[in-house]
C-alpha cells in the first residue's frame, strides 16, 4: 500500500516530461545545424585564369558620357549592329547612368521595353533623372545583385553587356540567370575591350581576349552565334543558349 503513491507519482512525472518536449503543431523540431539556409556565394577575385576587375564606382559615372566616347569606341556603329527592332524587350546589363539605355529605349520605341540593371542604386538614380529630362518612359530600372540581375525569365530578346562582364564577381551565377532570362531566340551581345591589342588604352584587368571569353561562356551553357569585328577597340560577340 505504501508503494502505490510512489508508483503513481513516477508515472505522472514520465507523462509530464513527455508532453513537455513535444512540439506544437507545425513547429520545426530539427536541430539548428541541420536547417538549410540559403547563402550568397562568396565573390571571386579570379575566374578561369582571369583576374576579375573591380566594379566602377558611381562617382566615376561621368566617364560613361564623356564627349569623345563616340570617337574612341564608335558607339553608334555598335548599336546599329545589334539587330534591334521596334517592340523588342531588351536589357542593358550594368547600365550605369544610362548612356546606352536611353539610346536603346528610343530604338525599340514605345512598344518596346528596356530593363536597365545595375547593382548601385545611385547609378539607377542617374538613369531615372536622365530619362525624365529626355521624356523617355519605356525603361524599367532594376537593382540587381552580384549573383542575380532580377530579370523576368524567358522574356529578353537581347541582353547587352558593354564593358561590364569582366567585373562580375560571380560570373557563373550571373551567366545562369541571364540564360534563363533569354527568350527562346534571344541573344546576349557581349562588348569587351580587346586584350589582344596593346594599343587599346585600358587597364589590363578591364580587357578580355576572345580566347578567354570562349573559355567562360560556352562552359556555362552558351554558344557563339556571330561576331562583329568592325569596332576600333572592342570585341562584339553574340551568344545564344546552347541547348546541348
Amino acid at each position: 500500500m505504501n508503494c502505490l503513491p510512489r508508483i503513481v507519482l513516477m508515472f505522472l512525472a514520465v507523462v509530464a516530461g513527455y508532453w513537455s518536449v513535444q512540439p506544437a503543431a507545425g513547429q520545426d523540431t530539427g536541430p539548428a545545424k541541420s536547417r538549410k539556409v540559403k547563402r550568397e556565394p562568396q565573390p571571386l577575385t579570379a575566374y578561369k585564369g582571369r583576374r576579375i576587375a573591380q566594379t566602377m564606382h558611381y562617382t566615376g559615372a561621368e566617364w560613361l558620357t564623356r564627349d569623345n566616347r563616340e570617337q574612341e569606341e564608335r558607339c553608334s556603329l555598335m548599336l546599329t549592329n545589334l539587330g534591334l527592332k521596334r517592340g523588342m524587350t531588351i536589357c542593358d546589363m550594368g547600365c550605369g547612368n544610362g548612356f546606352y539605355t536611353l539610346q536603346l529605349a528610343k530604338m525599340v520605341g514605345e512598344g518596346g521595353q528596356v530593363y536597365g540593371v545595375d547593382i548601385q542604386p545611385e547609378m539607377l538614380t542617374f538613369l531615372q533623372q536622365r530619362a525624365a529630362l529626355q521624356g523617355v518612359t519605356n525603361i524599367v530600372p532594376v537593382l540587381g545583385t552580384f549573383t542575380d540581375p532580377k530579370l523576368p525569365k524567358g522574356k529578353m530578346d537581347l541582353i547587352l553587356l558593354v564593358d561590364v562582364y569582366h567585373e562580375f564577381s560571380n560570373p557563373e551565377q550571373m551567366l545562369t540567370a541571364m540564360r534563363e532570362a533569354l527568350a527562346p531566340d534571344g541573344l546576349c551581345a557581349l562588348v569587351e575591350f580587346r586584350a589582344e591589342d596593346p594599343n587599346v588604352p585600358i587597364k589590363p584587368e578591364h580587357k578580355m581576349t576572345k580566347e578567354q571569353i570562349l573559355k567562360e561562356w560556352p562552359a556555362n551553357g552558351f554558344k557563339l552565334v556571330k561576331e562583329f569585328e568592325g569596332l576600333p577597340w572592342q570585341h562584339l560577340m553574340f551568344f545564344g543558349r546552347d541547348e546541348k
